[in-house]
């Protein structure tokens, strides 16, 4: 009943092309130069500061004018806001804080009424 001949055609054949991918390149310098500023902000830790600047100041004199067009901020930002963490971590050394004042978490101490 079946017919074993094979009805396709080899004109009509197209071979497969795979689609071109996208450019979804991850920029882990860039990732690292604005996420690492705000991590030695928050722990005030002078070497993450340092790390912050050299990798801020890697990504900005590495920039490619394709990152430059579709970069959400500048790469002078990145750079500013790692010598800001910088500035934050050193600012102790500068502006002590004062004597008696603490950030503890033991209650204060009872005030006579």
């Amino acid at each position: 009943m079946s017919s074993k001949k094979d009805m396709r055609r080899a004109d009509l054949i197209v071979p497969y092309v795979e689609p071109p991918a996208e450019k979804s390149e991850v920029d882990m310098a860039g990732t690292l130069s604005s996420t690492l500023p705000m991590v030695a902000i928050v722990t005030r830790n002078k070497m993450l500061g340092w790390c912050a600047v050299v990798f801020a100041l890697q990504t900005f004199l590495g920039e490619t004018p394709q990152q430059k067009k579709t970069a959400s901020t500048p790469g002078y930002f990145s750079v500013l806001m790692a010598l800001m963490s910088l500035a934050v971590s050193y600012m102790p050394l500068f502006l002590p804080p004062a004597p008696g004042v603490g950030t503890g978490t033991a209650p204060p101490a009872a005030a006579p009424q």
